[in-house]
């Protein structure tokens, strides 16, 4: 538990303190509730959902399973965030990459997400990925993900529970000022994203989609503080027993686009009811 201490601290103790957040779930019958009493506890479980700017929700995610659930989740996440390439140096003992490997996370690939899987555990996964996280001006929540299901029959391969999940604040936090349009239009970092891009690992061809158009770079980006942000897990999605996802592509299509739809009600939700009150209170929740 020391690395994990040291790491909420080094790594996420200012955004902590810059930031809130407020988590809720489904229940079984439909009923939000604060907190990750809807969320099993027990694996495997893929937990599915968007990937806000720069993957500012991942940081409270992790540690709330921890700290509530006692669960570690697993992400999976883009290679080149294992090298330092965008971040650091890996060699530094405390380094970015050497964190993501102690809070569980592996480089996204499917033997990987399998044997996550394979040894029940909760594992976290953005089928957005990095063009989600490196979204431009006026994508702000919006869900880029591929056109063929990636993850379905994998996930009812082991009887997985598939809980999918929004999270907002991303403008209540951060206020967006130059994204990779802006950057390829100042010679310099033209030069440097081009250099960058072209010697990063690629996770998806041209076949995937919009999605696969995801260059590596760092937003501009100005702070706005104190910001919150918001998580709702939706009512998990059981695929055990049901064994025509893996026989019928056109099943695993239907739950791969009804998973997606959840993210995108999600999100929607929370946006509403932030407009509507400037603050999300669930129905019946005391306090």
């Amino acid at each position: 538990m020391w690395e994990f201490k040291t790491g909420f601290e080094q790594i996420t103790g200012l955004f902590r303190y810059a930031c809130s957040s407020a988590l809720y779930s489904t229940l079984e019958d439909g009923t939000i509730v604060k907190g990750l009493s809807g969320v099993p506890s027990k694996g495997p479980v893929l937990l599915v959902g968007y990937h806000m700017l720069m993957g500012f929700e991942l940081y409270s995610l992790v540690e709330e399973f921890l700290r509530e659930k006692n669960v570690l989740v697993r992400g999976v996440a883009h290679p080149e965030l294992f090298m330092g390439s965008i971040t650091e140096s890996p060699t530094s003992e405390f380094s970015l990459p050497n964190w993501f490997k102690v809070f569980g996370a592996v480089p996204v690939t499917a033997s990987n997400l399998y044997k996550l899987l394979a040894t029940n555990s909760h594992a976290l996964l953005y089928p957005g990925g990095v063009r989600e996280a490196f979204h431009y001006k006026g994508e702000e929540y919006k869900v880029i993900w591929p056109d063929q299901p990636e993850f379905v029959r994998m996930a009812a391969r082991f009887g997985a529970t598939i809980v999918p999940f929004g999270a907002v604040g991303e403008d209540d936090i951060v206020e967006y000022v130059l994204d990779y349009n802006d950057m390829m239009k100042i010679p310099f970092l033209n030069d440097y994203i081009k250099e960058l891009t072209q010697k990063t690992i690629r996770v998806r061809d041209s076949g995937s989609g919009e999605v696969a158009n995801d260059q590596l770079f760092l937003p501009g980006i100005l702070p706005k503080v104190p910001g919150r942000i918001y998580y709702l897990f939706g009512k998990p999605i059981e695929t055990r027993g049901r064994e025509e996802i893996l026989m019928d592509k056109k099943n695993a299509s239907e739950l791969y686009f009804q998973i997606k739809s959840e993210v995108e009600l999600r999100i929607l939700s929370f946006s509403f009811l932030i407009c509507l009150t400037g603050n999300v209170v669930i129905p019946g929740e005391a306090g």
